[in-house]
């Protein structure tokens, strides 16, 4: 009975064993299809080319030698130079502004609309529009709205999420409301910010018809060679024949 009753025993304890080890094997597979799962939805919700609900533009397929500019975070005391700069080079962009630098800076907002630029919407607050509620992709989407249009601005305004991310939400409110998602095709500060002779040549390297080109001129001290390229990317593009439009210009092709 003694040799019977520690062979039970072992029995038990490896078939203990046993299961505790399916469960560690069962609980780090589902963490780790959790893990593929989130890392899947995070690299769509940057996707230059998809998002769930609606449709969105990074570029449009064109034979024309169109391009459209277009700036993000404006307006702020760095928006006049940029301003300056297409002026003298007779160029037409697209500005993407932030709804609590519009408050901020409202002499600024009036200014890019009295030089006849377009303007989108790029939220109010700036925070990255993954898995946000309703209430606040609502209130972000549509207070920057009002800003806007109370800027002088009375064409339609399109959205360019803040750092590209949108997951969900975002997405389907815009679908429902028919804003369209606006992303770009030739980003140089991805790779050379701060390098203003390799984001013209990245640029200009790029640079496709129909393209959407999204430069950052506005910070003070890092964004200045974004705004150091900005009147040679102009100049570079326009020597290939290039014409620049605004976004809504660009839609319509």
């Amino acid at each position: 009975m003694d040799v019977m009753s520690r062979n039970s025993n072992v029995s038990k304890t490896s078939k203990k064993h046993i299961d505790k080890r399916r469960a560690v094997i069962f609980l780090v597979s589902v963490l780790f299809v959790i893990l593929f799962i989130s890392y899947g939805l995070f690299q769509l919700s940057k996707s230059r080319t998809f998002q769930f609900f609606g449709g969105l533009t990074n570029k449009v397929n064109t034979n024309q030698k169109v391009v459209a500019l277009t700036f993000d975070d404006a307006p702020n005391e760095k928006t006049q130079e940029v301003l300056d700069i297409l002026k003298q080079k007779d160029t037409k962009a697209t500005f993407y502004e932030i709804g609590k630098e519009i408050e901020q800076y409202p002499e600024v907002a009036n200014a890019i609309v009295e030089a006849g630029m377009e303007v989108g919407n790029h939220s109010y607050s700036h925070q990255r529009f993954l898995l946000k509620s309703l209430p606040f992709v609502d209130i972000e989407v549509q207070k920057t709205n009002k800003l806007i249009k109370e800027s002088g601005y009375q064409g339609e305004i399109t959205f360019r999420p803040p750092n590209g991310k949108k997951l969900f939400t975002l997405p389907w409110y815009l679908k429902q409301h028919n804003i369209r998602t606006i992303m770009w095709d030739v980003e140089p500060d991805t790779y050379f910010s701060g390098n203003s002779e390799a984001i013209v040549k990245y640029t200009l390297e790029n640079t496709q018809p129909g393209s959407i080109i999204l430069i950052h001129p506005f910070c003070k001290v890092e964004c200045e060679a974004d705004r150091v390229a900005l009147p040679q990317i102009i100049d570079g593009l326009k020597e290939k024949g290039y014409t620049f439009v605004t976004i809504s210009e660009l839609l319509k092709l």
